[in-house]
């Protein structure tokens, strides 16, 4: 669509007001774009830019900003991803070794934050209250992962941590009684009835059972669908804090979660890191916010997104390894066997 003086314009101009957050000018452009033109050379092909909806002029500037359609363009073709600033991988590898499940949901969304300066948020493992089949593996010593089939086949996982190391032979005893007497209820009504109950089971075994259906009930009962960390990084926003209408309607979208569920639970089916730009995700109600976010595992199965939630002039190319490596992370750390 665009001749190659014309991409080097939108890019150069692209990373100057990601840099500084300053409509650029033509002149300006003359200087920075390593191109022999003149500013009225250039100010035609901004022109030209400016009516094909890349950029577009402030009303108290001379000089042009891009749109979130420029910015799709430079994300798509023009970027080039940076490694990890100095010391970075570093810190999210040490602070990422963590066994416990949900501390290491929790240290994820605030790693994002810090490293981006904006919203951390990870969507976590979807829960269900109701069980068709429990089945357990051993990860390692006192860690089990308890995958739970839901009456309409969805697969979860929980990690359980528990008192004492089983068998193999212990933990197929213990779903097999799980199924044999307690397959289609909630997790509450098992949990009550096990504890009614005098099963003929050795008692580890039951103990077993009951961290399963005590864990599960917790799970439905305290599971927040949505971890956000550094919220408060948006009010210093510019883009924002110039307009209490829009930064009323990003809180707002922290605070209903129904919707920010909906695209973290989308983009779950997609492979690698996803940038979503300005209003084209339908969820994010304003141009001047983007989300870049990626899927994370649990022994291989998608479980739950991670991303960062930022103004939409952001460093893609730094935000998109933070993310990245964040979720590889977060994988390696829920399906830890050792």
């Amino acid at each position: 669509m665009l001749d190659k003086r014309s991409r080097l314009l939108l890019k150069t101009l692209v990373e100057r007001y990601i840099a500084d957050g300053q409509p650029v000018g033509s002149r300006a452009l003359s200087k920075i774009s390593g191109l022999e033109l003149s500013p009225a050379t250039i100010r035609n092909v901004m022109a030209d830019l400016e009516e094909l909806g890349f950029v577009v002029s402030p009303h108290t500037s001379a000089g042009r900003v891009p749109t979130p359609r420029g910015y799709r363009l430079f994300v798509d073709s023009m970027l080039t991803v940076q490694p990890l600033a100095a010391g970075q991988s570093e810190i999210i590898h040490e602070q990422m070794q963590i066994a416990e499940p949900q501390r290491a949901i929790q240290t994820a969304a605030q790693l994002l934050s810090s490293l981006s300066h904006f919203a951390g948020v990870v969507l976590t493992p979807r829960r269900t209250s109701t069980f068709r089949q429990v089945e357990f593996l051993r990860l390692s010593e006192r860690r089990v992962l308890m995958i739970v089939v839901a009456p309409d086949g969805d697969v979860q996982n929980r990690i359980l941590l528990t008192d004492r190391p089983y068998t193999h032979a212990q933990l197929v005893e213990a779903a097999n009684a799980l199924n044999q007497h307690f397959a289609g209820m909630r997790f509450e009504e098992a949990r009550a009835r096990l504890e009614g109950e005098m099963l003929q089971l050795h008692s580890e075994i039951l103990s077993l059972m009951n961290a399963a259906v005590r864990a599960g009930a917790e799970a439905v009962q305290h599971n927040d669908p949505v971890v956000i960390s550094g919220e408060r990084n948006l009010i210093g926003v510019n883009e924002l804090t110039a307009d209490m209408d829009k930064l009323r309607a990003l809180f707002d979208l922290f605070e209903h979660k129904a919707r920010l569920v909906g695209l973290l639970d989308d983009s779950s089916r997609s492979e690698g890191v996803q940038i979503y730009i300005g209003g084209e995700s339908n969820l994010v109600p304003l141009d001047e916010m983007s989300m870049v976010v990626a899927p994370y595992e649990v022994r291989g199965k998608v479980v739950g997104t991670l991303g960062v939630i930022g103004p939409t002039r952001m460093a893609y190319e730094r935000m998109i390894p933070i993310v990245d490596i964040t979720a590889k992370l977060l994988s390696s750390a829920l399906s830890r066997e050792e």
